[in-house]
């Protein structure tokens, strides 16, 4: 088969200076098929996207149906457009008031940048916070608040008024006053190698921001959708957050992103200036289709309670010597190595057995675990028998090297 490699390197702009390359033809289930007819099993689902694995026909029919009514039609917010309305509405349903009010956005980074515009115009408060090993987006706003100077140190300056904060520190929380107008934090630490948050340092931050007044903004892009268990962490929280932002999996493998907050904060878009917030393909009657038949089917098979029963099979399967932890909740996980050259020889090692994984931008001795959600216990012990066989080839490489 004809192989585009040649002209990936050359007309498409590369990100690393060594990419995977795996030439992808075609994908099913939680299966993808490269050039060379090779199927291998996906152990990422494209970063938590693909909740529902590659083309399911749920998914399939509700574009095939949107796409014979109307595409895109009008930038988002002028037009009464029923996809966006729908999946507005079922939205809400899974979270607890008052985050009823949508805002529909292409990704998790703009997603990002509404909310950080949104919390400056509700407060009027020039600083934000957020987290260390913390990744929001890579636009300039969002990438302001990274928290790691590695990855954000070649683009300054960057927005001033950034405070950077620290998990499990409380004494972290004193940096937050009442010129900071909001504060963007995580309940899982995706990129840090998938580490939970303490409920006990997650209610100190809620109570530090009351105290003075600071908007609260839970960043679900990862964590939502059934991943961790529950929809959207916010209900497994003390306390109702004042945004939740959402993308990757919401749009069961389409492009979109979310901010969701209360009518009375989002309503601030609206005058003074009017459009104080765009967007053209925002909620693109497409990706809201395909989003709203992925929700309804997490909701209806059960597949965020599932993924607790499948964690629990991952780290039942597991289990070598190599492996300092496993880390995680839910299908948001992480198995963690003594460095990361190892973790990269072990990542190299299962593409070639059939398994296809990552690491993390903050944790890059962790290799990635987060399958499309549908993955089955048969599934899920042959991937891992396949894990711990590239861990075993890695090991044995290494002891030759030795000796």
């Amino acid at each position: 088969m004809y192989s585009h490699r040649g002209d990936f390197l050359r007309h498409l702009a590369q990100t690393s200076p060594a990419p995977m390359g795996l030439e992808v033809v075609a994908a099913h289930g939680v299966r993808l098929k490269d050039v060379h007819g090779r199927w291998l099993y996906d152990l990422i689902g494209g970063i938590s996207v693909c909740s529902l694995g590659h083309g399911h026909p749920v998914i399939q029919r509700a574009l095939k149906k949107q796409l014979r009514k109307f595409s895109h039609v009008m930038v988002y917010g002028e037009m009464v457009q029923g996809p966006q309305v729908l999946f507005a509405k079922k939205l809400s349903e899974f979270l607890p008031k008052p985050l009823d009010c949508v805002y529909f956005v292409n990704s998790g980074t703009e997603a990002t940048e509404a909310a950080m515009k949104l919390a400056k115009r509700a407060t009027g408060r020039p600083k934000i916070a957020a987290f260390n090993e913390a990744y929001h987006g890579s636009s300039q706003g969002a990438l302001s608040l990274m928290g790691s100077e590695y990855f954000r140190g070649a683009y300054r300056p960057l927005l001033p008024g950034i405070t950077t904060l620290h998990y499990e520190q409380a004494e972290s929380l004193q940096h937050i006053d009442k010129a900071t107008a909001a504060v963007f934090f995580e309940t899982v630490r995706a990129e840090a190698g998938t580490r939970p948050v303490s409920q006990e340092f997650l209610n100190a931050l809620y109570a530090r921001c009351r105290a003075t007044g600071t908007l609260l903004v839970l960043d679900e892009i990862q964590t939502g959708l059934g991943r961790t268990g529950a929809m959207f962490s916010t209900s497994t929280l003390d306390f109702v957050p004042d945004m939740v932002l959402s993308a990757k999996a919401l749009g069961g493998g389409m492009p979109i992103g979310a901010l969701i907050s209360s009518p009375q904060l989002m309503q601030h878009f609206s005058h003074a200036p009017i459009l104080g917030h765009l967007t053209t393909f925002g909620g693109h009657p497409l990706s809201c289709a395909a989003g709203l038949a992925c929700l309804k089917f997490i909701a209806k098979e059960g597949l965020g309670e599932q993924a607790l029963a499948k964690e629990a099979m991952f780290r039942h399967f597991l289990q070598h010597s190599k492996i300092q932890g496993v880390f995680g909740k839910g299908l948001l996980l992480s198995l963690e190595f003594e460095n990361e050259a190892f973790n990269f020889k072990v990542i190299e090692q299962c593409l070639k057995l059939g398994v296809v994984s990552d690491w993390f931008l903050f944790n890059a001795k962790s290799l990635r675990i987060a399958p499309p959600l549908i993955m089955t216990e048969k599934e899920i012990k042959k991937i891992s028998g396949l894990v711990l066989e590239a861990i075993d080839k890695v090991a044995e490489e290494e002891i030759k090297g030795v000796k």
